[in-house]
């Protein structure tokens, strides 16, 4: 029984915990009856299986045919950890091959393979009565598997740690054709280089403007501007030219800085909508990088691409 989205109530776990291991008793039953071919009881899994119901349960068989019950009835509880003989083998995981802890009171430490954040559903189980999914995803099942963990010093910013997780998955052959991420593992800079370099094609929304009209929603933003590779040129709103345009780096980031004159900027009449020195800056991105940024934007706001990020729900709750 999964321990991340368990029932309210301890009875409600109870319960469900011995249903679980009654019909995991039936199924054991059945491959150990003598009509059953022999191979079924080679099998890894069914060992597991067996170990786990034996060391996590009590079991009375009681009435029915020859004084015994029909498979998959009967009563039972779970042990308690005081039950579990001293000596006795560490309780084990419902992984097959998991590697057991030398701890008999808990799940077994284990190694699992990274395997997909999300994954089709079996049409079987779409078939089953289930809570309401979440936005978007109800066609998925999430299994909850948290499969790289990294800890760095708190000044490293999250897409500092993009690449690095790229180089990680590609050194064990699984790196991600799309990976869907949050604001803050993407940047224009990123979408460029990580399509180029592995490969992959980052998705997610890009951070939005940080100046203090963008940030305020009120004001003449970068966004307001006409930007013009071509000819270097960056006008305004009120159709005023940037006096200079300088290519630089900042932050480590190749920028280009376009200043507006102060004989433009001191007497215009929205000057206060623009800016509260004498004159306004504004940083741009290269050219390239630009242009990955006002595609990605856009892209947001289609239906396509909403439809594909609404995979990532549920990333967040299982972190959590």
């Amino acid at each position: 029984m999964t321990s991340w989205r368990p029932p309210a109530s301890q009875a409600r776990r109870d319960e469900l915990a011995v249903g679980y291991a009654r019909d995991g008793y039936a199924l054991l039953e059945a491959v150990y009856d003598a009509a059953a071919p022999a191979w079924l009881r080679e099998l890894p899994a069914i060992d597991v299986l067996r170990r786990v119901l034996l060391q996590n349960y009590t079991r009375a068989i009681t009435g029915g045919k020859g004084g015994g019950q029909a498979a998959g009835e009967g009563t039972g509880r779970r042990r308690s950890p005081a039950e579990v003989m001293p000596g006795s083998p560490p309780r084990m995981t419902p992984m097959p091959g998991a590697a057991p802890s030398g701890s008999s009171t808990g799940w077994a430490a284990s190694c699992i393979s990274p395997r997909p954040a999300m994954m089709p559903r079996p049409a079987a189980a779409a078939r089953q009565p289930r809570a309401a999914p979440r936005r978007g995803c109800a066609h998925l099942v999430f299994p909850n598997l948290i499969t790289g963990v990294a800890t760095t010093d708190a000044t490293v910013t999250d897409n500092q740690m993009t690449a690095v997780i790229h180089d990680g998955l590609a050194a064990k052959n699984l790196a991600p054709g799309r990976h869907y991420t949050d604001s803050g593992y993407l940047s224009a800079a990123l979408v460029v280089s990580e399509l180029a370099r592995p490969g992959i094609v980052l998705t997610g929304p890009l951070l939005a403007g940080t100046s203090a009209q963008a940030r305020a929603g009120h004001g003449y933003a970068r966004a307001g501007f006409a930007i013009d590779y071509d000819t270097r040129t960056a006008t305004c709103p009120q159709g005023k030219t940037a006096a200079t345009w300088t290519p630089c780096t900042q932050r480590g980031q190749a920028t280009i800085v376009a200043t507006f004159a102060a004989s433009d900027c001191g007497p215009c009449p929205a000057r206060a909508l623009c800016t509260k020195s004498r004159r306004r800056q504004i940083s741009l991105l290269p050219r390239a990088l630009a242009e990955a940024q006002a595609a990605a934007c856009a892209a947001e706001k289609a239906t396509p691409y909403q439809a594909g990020y609404a995979r990532r729900a549920g990333v967040e709750g299982a972190m959590h």
